[in-house]
C-alpha cells in the first residue's frame, strides 16, 4: 500500500514540475522560433517563414473531436482572410507519426499549412496542456490571445479583424 502513496506522490511531484517549468507565453511576448517537419512533404519548415503575417497558431491531433470540429473554422478564415497577410498554422502533437496527419489533410481538404510538433514545442509556447489550444500572432510576431479549447469561427473573425485593421 506505501509503495502505491509513494508512486502517486511521485507522479504528482513529477506533473507538478512540468507545470511550474513551463513558462506559460503570455500576451506581448514573442512567438516561440521553430523548425518543424511539415504533416505532407516531410521538409523542415521554419518558423520565420511566417515572418510580417499575422497568424493563428493551433495545436491540434487527429483524435481530438474538438479539434475535428474546429477544422472547418479554420479553413473558412484560411480562405477569408488568406489576402489578409494572415495564415492559419496547426501544429499536431499525433504520436502516431505524419502520416495519420497527412491522411485528415487530404479527408478534409486542409487549406493552411499543417507541421509535426515537437514535445519541446508545446513547450516553448508555455506548456500547452489541453488541445485544442491555439494563439493569436500580430504580425510583429507577438502573442496576442491565448485560446484553451474549441473556439467559434465568430469570436476567432472578430479578434483577428480587430489586429489587421
Amino acid at each position: 500500500m506505501n509503495s502505491i502513496k509513494n508512486i502517486g506522490r511521485r507522479s504528482l511531484f513529477f506533473f507538478l514540475s512540468l507545470v511550474l517549468l513551463a513558462v506559460p507565453v503570455q500576451a506581448g511576448t514573442s512567438m516561440p522560433s521553430f523548425s518543424l517537419a511539415d504533416a505532407l512533404t516531410g521538409s523542415s519548415v521554419k518558423s520565420d517563414a511566417f515572418e510580417g503575417k499575422t497568424l493563428l497558431v493551433t495545436f491540434f491531433a487527429t483524435w481530438c473531436p474538438p479539434c475535428i470540429q474546429e477544422i472547418p473554422t479554420l479553413i473558412s478564415l484560411q480562405e477569408e482572410l488568406a489576402d489578409e497577410n494572415f495564415s492559419v498554422l496547426a501544429l499536431s502533437v499525433d504520436q502516431a507519426g505524419p502520416s495519420v496527419v497527412a491522411q485528415l489533410i487530404r479527408q478534409r481538404d486542409i487549406n493552411y499549412p499543417v507541421l509535426m510538433a515537437k514535445g519541446s514545442t508545446a513547450r516553448d509556447f508555455g506548456g500547452v496542456v489541453g488541445i485544442p489550444t491555439s494563439f493569436l500572432i500580430n504580425s510583429s510576431g507577438q502573442v496576442v490571445k491565448k485560446y484553451p479549447g474549441y473556439v467559434p469561427h465568430k469570436i476567432l473573425k472578430k479578434d483577428i479583424d480587430s489586429i489587421i485593421n
